[in-house]
């Protein structure tokens, strides 16, 4: 089991959208393993490889009772919208409410190349949504607004 340490705000692979994933092999087996690992620590919902270092596109989620991961993953459907509290591993110490699609529905493929969808609604749907922004380069906090986005921009600019 390797739970690998967490990228955090400021470092540029976050930043950094990730690529498609074109060889999968044992490297690739590894990652996802340490992905899946890393996950399962108590308290984590999702996680994306660039936010333990990897610029491939590939994230985990342990959401509603389901541990699993997806390779190469596009949002292909998104329905309603929802408020909700959001927060993520590589900004610590903060949350904010954000709106995301209420139901939202991911392909990609697995490490046997094989097709997997993986649909969901409220808090797996946020997962979803929120890991696929990551692979792009894109946190949760860049898209909120007003008084939710002041109050996160003071609180990530204060003094140590």
């Amino acid at each position: 089991m390797t739970v690998r340490p967490l990228r955090l705000l400021g470092d540029p692979v976050l930043r950094t959208p990730c690529e498609p994933v074109l060889r999968f092999d044992d490297a690739l087996a590894r990652l996802v393993t340490d992905l899946l690992d890393t996950v399962a620590e108590p308290g984590r919902a999702g996680l994306a490889a660039n936010q333990i270092g990897s610029g491939v596109a590939v994230f985990s989620y342990n959401s509603g009772g389901q541990l699993g991961y997806v390779i190469n993953p596009r949002v292909v459907e998104l329905h309603g919208s929802v408020d909700g509290p959001e927060a993520c591993l590589s900004v610590p110490g903060i949350s904010a409410v954000r709106t995301r699609a209420e139901y939202a529905v991911v392909e990609g493929l697995t490490l046997a190349q094989e097709p997997v969808v993986v649909a969901g609604d409220g808090e797996l749907a946020r997962c979803l949504q929120h890991e696929t922004d990551h692979l792009r380069g894109v946190l949760y906090i860049d898209d909120l607004t007003g008084t939710e986005r002041r109050r996160v921009m003071r609180y990530l600019t204060a003094p140590a």
